[in-house]
């Protein structure tokens, strides 16, 4: 099997650093914006440090779960977060944030790589366009 292209995203949101900062560090924020709509969040445990848990469980309508059980691989305050995860299915994604100053808004890139092309993979763009949608909504009210 060959590994999907990776996502590739960017926004610039109309909110200061630390507050798109402080809506991916803890689990009461993460899981008000993280699962895209229609979608639901039955579960979010993040443990914000080096090798602390980021697991995320996304409720489908029809009650489905879907767990994304991963780890912090990097956190560099203020500026990057990367994460590593695996899917039921076995697929393991690698997740690099990244965040900058751009004239009191924050420039926000997402990119993500898959170790094979699932579901999860197919649905990636779609679901990160409404996830950030989300989180620009969190973060800006």
């Amino acid at each position: 099997m060959t590994a999907p292209k990776p996502l590739e995203m960017e926004r610039v949101i109309d909110a200061p650093r630390a507050l798109v900062w402080e809506a991916w560090t803890t689990a009461e924020h993460v899981s008000k914006w993280f699962t895209p709509r229609p979608l639901t969040t039955s579960e979010c445990q993040l443990e914000f440090r080096m090798g602390g848990v980021f697991r995320v469980v996304m409720r489908m309508p029809d009650g489905a779960e879907h767990p994304s059980d991963g780890r912090f691989t990097e956190i560099v305050p203020m500026e990057r977060i990367a994460f590593e995860s695996t899917l039921a299915d076995g697929n393991e994604i690698k997740t690099l944030v990244t965040f900058a100053d751009e004239g009191g808004k924050t420039r926000l890139r997402v990119r993500q790589t898959y170790s094979f092309e699932s579901f999860a993979t197919r649905g990636a763009q779609a679901g990160w366009t409404a996830t950030l949608a989300q989180l620009v909504e969190q973060v800006t009210r």
